[in-house]
C-alpha cells in the first residue's frame, strides 16, 4: 500500500495544495516527541525537494527547540475529505528568524500573519504515501481566526514579551533561540 519517492511529484504537490491542515513531527535524542497541527495558509512547496512553512506564535516552541539539536523533521498531510491518502515528507530543516538574511525572501511567499515567529526551510529526502483508509472523513468549515485576533491584540511588543516569557524554554527545559525582531 505505501509507496516511497525521492522527491515530491506534481500530483503530490496538487494534493498538498488542497489540504487545510498538516502535522509537524520533531524530536531530539533526549526530548519528548512533538507532533503539532498547523493550519492557516502557512505551507509552500518551493521545488521537488524543498518546502517551507511559516510558524506563528503559539503556546509552546518545541519545533524550534528541537531544531537546535536535531534537524530532522517530518511533515504529514492526510485527506479528511475525498479519496483517502496520507502523505509524509521526511527531511532536514533549518530555522529562519526575522533577523536572518533569508527571512524577507521566504516571508514574501506568504500573506502576512500576525505573530510570525520562524520559517522552517526543509530539504525533503523522502516522500512516503500510504492509504489513509483509517482516517475519518471531516467537512472543512474554515480556519479559526482566534490566534490571529490574539496576536493582533497583543501587538509586536506584547508578542516579544510573550516569546521571552512563554516561548524561551522547551517542555524539556532547554533554552530556545528566538529572534527579538519581527517582520
Amino acid at each position: 500500500m505505501g509507496k516511497k519517492f525521492p522527491e515530491i511529484e506534481e500530483k503530490q504537490i496538487e494534493f498538498i495544495k488542497k489540504q487545510q491542515m498538516f502535522f509537524v513531527g520533531t524530536a531530539t535524542a533526549d526530548s519528548r516527541i512533538n507532533i503539532s497541527p498547523k493550519g492557516m495558509d502557512s505551507f509552500r512547496v518551493i521545488d521537488k525537494n524543498r518546502i517551507v512553512w511559516l510558524n506563528v506564535t503559539g503556546s509552546g516552541n518545541e519545533t524550534a527547540a528541537h531544531m537546535q539539536d536535531d534537524d530532522r523533521m517530518t511533515i504529514m498531510f492526510c485527506a479528511f475529505e475525498g479519496k483517502p491518502k496520507i502523505l509524509r515528507l521526511y527531511g532536514t530543516a533549518k530555522t529562519i528568524h526575522a533577523d536572518d538574511e533569508q527571512w524577507n525572501e521566504l516571508y514574501d511567499l506568504f500573506d502576512p500573519l500576525p505573530g510570525a515567529r520562524q520559517i522552517f526551510d526543509i530539504h525533503v529526502d523522502l516522500v512516503h504515501t500510504s492509504c489513509g483508509f483509517g482516517v475519518p472523513l471531516y467537512d472543512f468549515m474554515g480556519q479559526r481566526e482566534m490566534l490571529n485576533a490574539w496576536a493582533l491584540k497583543k501587538g509586536e511588543a506584547g508578542i516579544s514579551d510573550y516569546w521571552k516569557n512563554r516561548n524561551a524554554i522547551s517542555l524539556d527545559g532547554k533554552p530556545v533561540q528566538i529572534s527579538a525582531e519581527k517582520a
